[in-house]
C-alpha cells in the first residue's frame, strides 16, 4: 500500500524565512536612501553651480545694454588704482591719501563715456576750487591766533555748506552740476579739518588733487579704450527704435480695431493698468512716451564725448535728436489716444468699421511707411525728402475724411447728423477713432520737417 508524503514546514522555519525576507527589504530601502542622500549631497553644489553658469550665459546673450561689460570695466579700473595701495612704493609716496584715487574712480566711472567725462571734469574742477577755499580759510584761521582758529574754521564750514546746498536747491538749472558742488563741499570739509589737525593744508590739497586727477585719468582711459559705450550711439539707437515702435503700434492698433468684434475685450481693471500682453508693439510705444528724460540725458552726455565712429564731427548737433524725439512723442500721444478708443467700454457695431476698412488701412499703412522711412534716414544719417510718400498720405487722408464725414451717400458715409440722431451713441467711437487718425497724419508733416533739420 502506497504512502503520500506531505512536507509541512515548521513554524520556526516559516518565521525565519519571513524575517530574512523582511530584513532584505529593509536593507534595500536603507541602501536606496543612502544612494539618494549621496546623490543629493553631491548635487548640492553641482546642480546650483550648473544652473548659475546657465543663468549667466543666458543673461550674457540677452545683455543688450552691455551691463556685464560695464561691470567688468569698473572692477578692472578699481583694481588698477588699488595697486597704489597694494604696491609699497606708491603707498610710501602718497600714504593714506591714496583712498581719494579709489573714491574718484568709484564716483565718476559711469556707463557711457560722456557721463564719465562730465563727472571727471566736474570733480577735478570742484577739487581745485575746494583746495583754494580750504587754503584760504586755513590761512585766515592761522593768522587769527590759536583761540579764534577753530571758530573761524567752524564758521567757514557752516557758511560754505549752506551756500552750496542752497544753490542746488534754489536753482534747479544747476542740478547737472550737482556732482561738482558735492565734490567741492566734501573736499573742502576734509581739507579744512585735516589741515587744522595735521597741518600743511596746501601740501594736502595738492596731493589729493594729484590723486583725483590720476583716478579720473585711469577711469577715462579704461572707459574709452576697452569696449567703449558711447552716449551718442545710444541716443542714436534709442531714437531709431522709437520711430519703429510708433509705426508698429499704429499698425497694430488699426488692425485690432478693424478685425476685433469687441467680444473679447479685456477687463476694465486691466485696461486701467495698461496690461495688454497681447499687444507688444503698444508696450514699446509706451517706452517712447517715457523717453524724453532719457533722450535729454544722453544728449547732454554726448556733448562731452570726443568725435567717434560715424559721429566724427566736432560740435555734433545732439540737441536736434531731442527736438525730433519731442515731435515723435506727440505722435505717440495720438497712438495712445487711438489705443484708448480701441479699449473703451462703448464700441461701434462691427459693421461700421469694416465699411471703411480699406480707406483706414491704406492711410495707416502709408503713415507707418513714412515713419519707418524717416527713422531709416536717421539711422543712415541721411536727409532724404519723402515728397511722394507725403503726397500719397495727404491724398489718402482727404479721401478718408471725405468718405467718413461726407453726407452725400447715406449708405456708405457716416455723417455727424446721423450720429446725433441715432438711437445708439456707439457709432461715435468710430468718428473719434477716425478723427484721431486724421490728427495723427497731420502731425507727420511736422515730424518730417524736424527730421530734415
Amino acid at each position: 500500500m502506497g504512502c503520500v508524503k506531505i512536507n509541512i514546514p515548521c513554524l520556526d522555519d516559516q518565521k525565519q524565512a519571513d524575517s530574512s525576507t523582511k530584513t532584505s527589504k529593509e536593507t534595500k530601502k536603507i541602501n536606496e536612501k543612502k544612494s539618494t542622500a549621496t546623490a543629493k549631497g553631491g548635487g548640492v553644489f553641482v546642480v546650483p553651480f550648473k544652473r548659475c553658469i546657465h543663468g549667466i550665459k543666458k543673461f550674457a546673450k540677452e545683455d543688450k545694454n552691455r551691463v556685464i561689460i560695464f561691470s567688468l570695466k569698473v572692477g578692472f579700473t578699481i583694481l588698477i588704482v588699488s595697486l597704489l595701495v597694494l604696491c609699497q612704493s606708491p603707498y610710501k609716496l602718497f600714504g593714506n591719501d591714496v583712498v581719494w584715487c579709489i573714491l574718484t574712480v568709484a564716483s565718476m566711472f559711469e556707463y557711457t563715456v560722456g557721463d564719465t567725462f562730465n563727472k571727471g571734469v566736474s570733480r577735478v574742477i570742484g577739487c581745485f576750487l575746494a583746495g583754494i577755499l580750504a587754503v584760504a580759510i586755513d590761512q585766515a584761521a592761522i593768522h587769527s591766533g590759536p583761540v579764534a582758529e577753530p571758530y573761524i574754521i567752524g564758521v567757514g564750514i557752516f557758511f560754505f555748506g549752506a551756500l552750496f546746498t542752497s544753490i542746488l536747491k534754489l536753482k534747479p538749472s544747476m542740478e547737472p552740476y550737482g556732482d561738482g558742488f558735492r565734490t567741492i563741499l566734501l573736499t573742502f570739509c576734509a581739507l579744512v579739518v585735516s589741515g587744522y589737525r595735521v597741518g600743511h593744508p596746501l601740501k594736502t590739497a595738492v596731493t589729493r588733487l594729484y590723486l583725483i586727477s590720476i583716478g579720473g585719468l585711469v577711469a577715462a582711459l579704461v572707459n574709452i579704450l576697452i569696449f567703449p559705450i558711447w552716449a551718442g550711439e545710444e541716443l542714436h539707437k534709442e531714437l531709431v527704435e522709437d520711430f519703429d515702435s510708433v509705426a508698429d503700434s499704429l499698425e497694430e492698433c488699426v488692425k485690432k480695431y478693424l478685425e476685433d468684434d469687441a467680444s473679447d475685450q479685456p477687463e476694465f481693471s486691466k485696461t486701467v493698468l495698461d496690461e495688454f500682453p497681447d499687444e507688444p508693439a503698444y508696450q514699446k510705444c509706451r517706452s517712447a512716451l517715457d523717453s524724453s528724460k532719457k533722450l535729454e540725458t544722453l544728449a547732454n552726455s554726448a556733448k562731452w564725448e570726443p568725435p567717434h565712429g560715424r559721429f566724427c564731427h566736432f560740435l555734433y548737433p545732439w540737441s536736434e535728436y531731442v527736438k525730433v524725439g519731442t515731435v515723435l512723442r506727440y505722435c505717440a500721444y495720438e497712438v495712445k489716444a487711438l489705443h484708448g478708443v480701441l479699449h473703451s467700454e462703448i464700441q461701434p457695431p462691427h459693421v461700421l468699421p469694416t465699411a471703411f476698412q480699406s480707406e483706414i488701412r491704406k492711410a495707416s499703412h502709408e503713415a507707418a511707411e513714412l515713419i519707418r522711412c524717416l527713422g531709416k534716414d536717421i539711422k543712415d544719417l541721411k536727409h532724404t525728402p519723402h515728397t511722394t510718400l507725403q503726397e500719397k498720405l495727404h491724398s489718402s487722408t482727404e479721401h478718408l475724411r471725405h468718405t467718413t464725414f461726407s453726407c452725400s451717400d447715406s449708405s456708405t458715409a457716416l455723417s455727424l447728423a446721423a450720429f446725433t440722431s441715432s438711437e445708439s451713441t456707439a457709432a461715435l467711437s468710430l468718428a473719434t477713432f477716425t478723427s484721431l487718425l486724421i490728427e495723427f497724419f497731420s502731425r507727420l508733416d511736422h515730424l518730417a520737417e524736424a527730421d530734415l533739420k
